[in-house]
């Protein structure tokens, strides 16, 4: 199946809709992205044409997003874009969505705090303490600093 995906970063323009629907969480928001460039006269980087996309989000992303975005939020999405012509009393409108795979904060532009969502599956798994992945000054690890197995729980060979 041939699909248009897009990149965009850009800016939070409205907050966050978040909606339970029958086939799961849903929220949409719209995203400003404004093309820069650098102007030769008068020697300073200028603001060219906003365009604006409505972003879906369905599922685990929908519910993440409406409790991680605010208006004026620097975000990157990644997505299918859906361009939508309607016609309505006589005159034609056009539309560009973007139905979101990716959704993140734009850290060229401040700090963000990841949190992993909570779920029932996650609560059971066993926890083992980080590996300290650090090499330090002038030396290679040694063997304490290793993990003694894979994520997955199988050995290493060695």
């Amino acid at each position: 199946m041939n699909e248009t995906m897009v990149c965009a970063v850009g800016r939070v323009a409205t907050q966050p809709v978040y909606r339970e629907m029958a086939s799961g969480p849903s929220a949409r928001f719209r995203m400003a992205v404004t093309a820069r460039y650098w102007d030769r006269e008068k020697n300073a980087w200028t603001d060219g044409h906003t365009n604006f996309f409505t972003v879906w989000a369905n599922r685990q992303l929908a519910t993440n997003t409406a409790a991680s975005l605010t208006v004026g939020e620097p975000v990157i999405v990644q997505g299918r874009l859906k361009v939508r012509t309607d016609t309505r009393e006589g005159q034609s409108r056009t539309s560009a969505d973007i139905d979101a795979v990716a959704i993140g904060h734009d850290l060229a532009w401040g700090t963000s705090a990841f949190r992993r969502a909570g779920r029932s599956e996650t609560a059971s798994a066993p926890t083992q303490p980080e590996p300290n992945w650090e090499t330090p000054p002038g030396g290679s690890p040694d063997a304490s600093d290793v993990p003694a197995q894979q994520p997955s729980g199988v050995p290493v060979l060695t």
